[in-house]
């Protein structure tokens, strides 16, 4: 899957030169919490709720509220915007921008091409491929189980729940507890739980959790 795929297009995006107010109630309106900041066609800068918050006064100010407009109408989103903004190309992987926003720590990349921004990869984006990969709005039962880190372990446990006719609806894997082992979780319809545990318990090394999930 490429963040191409799943961006959000088109973005919505501002200037420079527009007052912060104006900014902060254009995000409030279209229910957003950043912004790409574009001049001329170009990528300038990104810029998000909170920097636009953090740059209002404190509510404890002694200044009169005609104070307070008129100097709020002089900060322009490029007073505080981000300009060295870290991008992304529609055909990046998706999870190497995961990757990228949890090690930049940031919560959404805007995705250019050519200098143009074409879309915005957020982390609301990646929660909804999350959703879909764990299977988390299809009914079924759903299992975690360490397994252990060597060849062939994966097929015979999915072999094992295919044989006796269950159907994958998600399958993920994760770091185990030790180097030797790997945290698996998935889901399966078209078998019952308890027939689900008796014939996975020999092929794992431990059974973590099971539950009939009802989706939604």
């Amino acid at each position: 899957m490429l963040v191409g795929e799943r961006m959000t297009k088109p973005v919505i995006t501002i200037a420079p030169d527009m007052p912060i107010v104006e900014a902060l109630d254009l995000m409030k309106r279209e229910h957003i919490r950043r912004t790409p900041v574009v001049a001329n066609g170009k990528l300038v800068g990104i810029v998000s709720d909170k920097d636009l918050l953090n740059a209002s006064p404190s509510p404890a100010t002694s200044l009169s509220v005609w104070e307070l407009n008129y100097l709020l109408s002089k900060v322009k989103v490029a007073d505080v915007m981000t300009r060295n903004v870290i991008t992304v190309t529609e055909d990046t992987p998706i999870e190497q921008a995961a990757r990228i926003m949890a090690d930049n720590k940031i919560g959404g990349l805007p995705v250019t091409s050519n200098g143009e921004v074409v879309g915005i990869i957020t982390e609301t984006d990646l929660f909804k491929i999350f959703l879909e990969l764990m299977g988390a709005r299809e009914m079924g039962v759903r299992v975690t189980a360490l397994v252990p880190h060597k060849s062939g372990e994966l097929a015979a446990l999915t072999a094992a729940i295919s044989q006796k006719g269950g159907n994958f609806i998600a399958f993920g894997q994760f770091e185990g507890t030790t180097p030797n082992n790997r945290m698996v979780t998935f889901k399966v319809k078209g078998i019952d739980m308890e027939v689900i545990k008796e014939i996975i318990t020999p092929v794992v090394e431990k059974l973590v959790d099971i539950r009939v999930c009802r989706g939604g």
